[in-house]
C-alpha cells in the first residue's frame, strides 16, 4: 500500500520549517510556550488509539477517558470535545496569544463519522448548498458532486476531526484571515503556533500539495498526536472502508486516502 513516500515524510521534524520564528516569552509562574521534549512526551505512544475505527470516527468522544469537554469560555457554543492532550496545548496557546491581544474561539472540535455523515449528506442532497449557493444534485455524476463537496467538506471516516486533534479558530472564511484583526491572529498562529504543536494541514495549493481539500486558514492540527493518526492512516486505511453513507462508492474512484487523508502540508507530516 502507501508506504515508502508517506513513512519519510513522517520521520521529518515538525520544528524544522518554523525556525527564525520569535515565540511569546515564557513566565517562571505559567510556562505557556512548550518546548519540544514536553510536545513530544504529551502524550505516551501506546496510549493512542491507533485502531481502524477511531481513525474513522466511529466513536462517541463523549465517553472516551482521554477527551474533555471543551469549556466556553473557548468555544462559541457548549457540546464540543477535544483530546486532553490538544485542549490543554489549545489553553495554553491561547493565554500565550491573549498577551498579544488576540483571542482565538474553537469553532468546531471533534466530529465523529455520524456528525460528519450529517455534515456531507446535507450537500449531497442539496439541503445544505455549497460555495457559491451551487446545489450539488445540479451533477449527476458521483465522482463529480463529490469532488465538489470534497473542496471544503470531509467524507464520513476521512476527517481529521474524527481524531479530535484539530480545530477551527474564529471563523470559516479565508478572506476574514486576509484582512484587518483576521489577518493578526493568522500572522500570530504562523508565527507561534508551532511552539504549541499546531501545525495548519490545508495550505493553499501548489507543486507540494497538489490534492486534498482547499486552503483553510482557520483548521490547526496537534501534530505531537495527529502525527501518529496520520501514520496509521496510511498503514492502515484503504479507498474501499470508506463506506455508509451518500456517494461512498466514489471514494475510491477519488483515491480518498491518497490525495485527502494524506494530501496535507509536509510540516503536519513531522514530529521530532
Amino acid at each position: 500500500m502507501l508506504n515508502g513516500l508517506f513513512f519519510t515524510l513522517l520521520s521529518f521534524t515538525l520544528f524544522s520549517a518554523c525556525q527564525g520564528h520569535e515565540h511569546p516569552p515564557k513566565t517562571t509562574e505559567d510556562k505557556l510556550v512548550l518546548s519540544k521534549e514536553e510536545l513530544r512526551d504529551t502524550l505516551p505512544h501506546d496510549a493512542i488509539d491507533t485502531s481502524s475505527a477511531y481513525l474513522m470516527g466511529h466513536f462517541d468522544p463523549a465517553t472516551r477517558s482521554e477527551f474533555v469537554l471543551i469549556d466556553t469560555a473557548y468555544a462559541d457554543r457548549a457540546g464540543l470535545y477535544l483530546r486532553k492532550d490538544t485542549y490543554s496545548s489549545f489553553k495554553k496557546m491561547s493565554r500565550a496569544a491573549a498577551q498579544d491581544g488576540i483571542v482565538f474561539i474553537i469553532r468546531s472540535a471533534t466530529r465523529n463519522f455520524d456528525y460528519q455523515k450529517g455534515i456531507w449528506e446535507r450537500k449531497w442532497t442539496g439541503r445544505t448548498k455549497l460555495e457559491g449557493g451551487r446545489d450539488a444534485t445540479t451533477m449527476a455524476d458521483y465522482r463529480d458532486r463529490a469532488l465538489a463537496i470534497l473542496r471544503y467538506s470531509s467524507m464520513p471516516g476521512t476527517s481529521r476531526h474524527h481524531w479530535g486533534t484539530d480545530i477551527d479558530l474564529n471563523s470559516f472564511d479565508n478572506y476574514y484571515f486576509s484582512h484587518g484583526q483576521g489577518k493578526k491572529e493568522y500572522d500570530w498562529l504562523q508565527a507561534h503556533a508551532a511552539s504549541f504543536g499546531f501545525c495548519q494541514p490545508y495550505t493553499a495549493k501548489g507543486p507540494e500539495r497538489p490534492h486534498g481539500y482547499e486552503e483553510e486558514k482557520w483548521h490547526w492540527s496537534f501534530i505531537p498526536v495527529s502525527h501518529i493518526l496520520t501514520q496509521a492512516a496510511a498503514a492502515q486505511l484503504e479507498d474501499e472502508m470508506i463506506s455508509g453513507f451518500a456517494g461512498s462508492s466514489s471514494a475510491a474512484k477519488i483515491e480518498i486516502l491518497k490525495k485527502y487523508i494524506l494530501g496535507i502540508n509536509q510540516s503536519c507530516l513531522r514530529q521530532e
